[in-house]
């Protein structure tokens, strides 16, 4: 049993309920930061105030476009360097030299690109994760 404020809860208090009556209050509970349904019912009979998780709809979208925004740069990068280490397999060209080492300078910049973007989603997801 947990003691709370010097008290050892000993008691137990029985609550009949159907299943959808069950699962409203979990998602209710879901909802709040309390861990546990008994900490979540036990502060609502008692009338103590529950916090509730507010979520901006607005950031989930933003999130939700940069996920898939990554997505889309990570395939296009993985596309290029495909293209690139074929293209070393065709080095014997001189004009194939020069255009590989100019491409492999925008492939290293858009590489950069993507890891700046990456680590930026991660930053604002995690953020978001602790309010």
């Amino acid at each position: 049993m947990k003691k709370m404020g010097g008290q050892k809860r000993t008691l137990f208090f029985k609550v009949r309920m159907s299943d959808s009556e069950l699962q409203e209050l979990k998602k209710l509970k879901d909802q709040s930061t309390e861990h546990s349904i008994s900490h979540y019912a036990r502060k609502i009979l008692l009338q103590k105030p529950v916090m509730i998780r507010y979520r901006n709809s607005s950031a989930d979208e933003f999130l939700q476009e940069m996920k898939e925004l990554k997505k889309e740069l990570n395939s296009i990068g993985d596309n290029f360097n495909q293209a690139v280490h074929k293209l070393h397999m065709l080095g014997t060209i001189p004009e194939f030299r020069a255009w590989i080492r100019d491409h492999e300078l925008l492939q290293q910049e858009v590489n950069r690109k993507v890891q700046d973007i990456n680590s930026k989603v991660i930053q604002l997801y995690e953020q978001w994760l602790q309010k």
